[in-house]
């Protein structure tokens, strides 16, 4: 990440955790992409308010309109960018520019892209979050947060990282080590295949839209590839019906695809995904089943076959 440092915790979401507990404390508030991590708006909705902590959200397209936003007293930024389910892609650099103008910590998610992609401290991130359990890991067998930080932000994260007294397992190091090895070869594989897909997606009459910043069509892809060196493998997809019978029948039948929430591994994941609850900022208004793939080292013509097959059983379900 081109970090001063870095600490390893028992899961991504205690990673998060720790980073916004380390730079807000009472009467401070936070501002959060709309967009985030569920848990995490959780986090800021239950735990911070019990704390006095206040949170805002924006909008993914407001980077250089945020400046209105900040508050007097805050301290945080948060950034999550491609947005969770929807990948929304965020103006990394003009935010961290307000930021940085206002004394205010920049963190951000950087789960999606890893730091082979993105290496988010030099890229001007005070403290970068990875879920360890996703591509570092690899294999979906371990559970890791990752907090890497700049010289400025190391003391206060330590301090509080030592106080919640985290402390991954030796197992789990060991085979996050092992994933680190091949990580850069299966994030190729998983961008390249995730592309093949998508573009393949994009042609399907059944499906509305596509969500994915590596494809050409995307809003965000200029930002994207000014940004990013490359895509990983997870993406969503609008269905034009939201018939549950139909959808059921399309996604239950799937061979190489398991129904799945914890992405990142070398096996492709389907999970069909509703963001209208966690949406406040920009709320969700598309009609259709959003459904999220991630993509794995299967060969793309077999995760094709298999998604072609699952249309066929969608449109004759909708039709029977």
């Amino acid at each position: 990440d081109g970090a001063y440092g870095a600490m390893v915790t028992p899961s991504g979401f205690s990673a998060i955790s720790t980073a916004i507990l380390a730079c807000a404390s009472s009467g401070d508030h936070v501002l959060m992409v709309d967009t985030v991590y569920e848990p995490s708006r959780i986090f800021c909705n239950k735990t911070l308010k019990r704390l006095n902590i206040g949170t805002s959200y924006y909008r993914t397209d407001t980077a250089r309109g945020i400046e209105q936003l900040i508050q007097p007293n805050t301290k945080v930024i948060f950034i999550e960018s491609p947005g969770s389910l929807t990948f929304e892609i965020q103006d990394i650099e003009a935010i961290t520019k307000i930021a940085r103008k206002h004394n205010i910590t920049c963190i951000m998610d950087n789960t999606w892209a890893t730091s082979v992609n993105y290496p988010a401290i030099a890229k001007g991130i005070n403290i970068s979050i990875q879920a360890a359990t996703k591509y570092i890991g690899g294999h979906s067998d371990l559970m890791m947060g990752i907090i890497t930080t700049d010289e400025e932000s190391w003391a206060k994260v330590r301090k509080t990282y030592i106080e919640l007294g985290h402390a991954p397992g030796t197992e789990e190091t060991m085979l996050a080590l092992r994933g680190l090895r091949t990580l850069p070869c299966r994030l190729k594989q998983h961008g390249q295949s995730a592309l093949q897909i998508a573009n393949w997606l994009e042609n399907r009459e059944e499906v509305t839209a596509v969500y994915f910043p590596a494809l050409a069509s995307h809003p965000d892809h200029a930002l994207f590839t000014k940004q990013f060196r490359a895509s990983s493998g997870l993406f969503s997809f609008l269905l034009q019906t939201d018939k549950h019978a139909a959808v059921c029948a399309m996604i239950d039948g799937l061979t190489l695809f398991s129904i799945g929430v914890s992405w990142g591994g070398f096996e492709s994941l389907v999970l069909p995904v509703n963001p209208k609850p966690i949406r406040t900022a920009a709320p969700w208004q598309k009609s259709g089943q959003l459904i999220r793939l991630s993509i794995g080292l299967e060969h793309p013509d077999d995760l094709i076959k298999d998604l072609s097959s699952g249309f066929e059983r969608l449109n004759n379900a909708l039709h029977s």
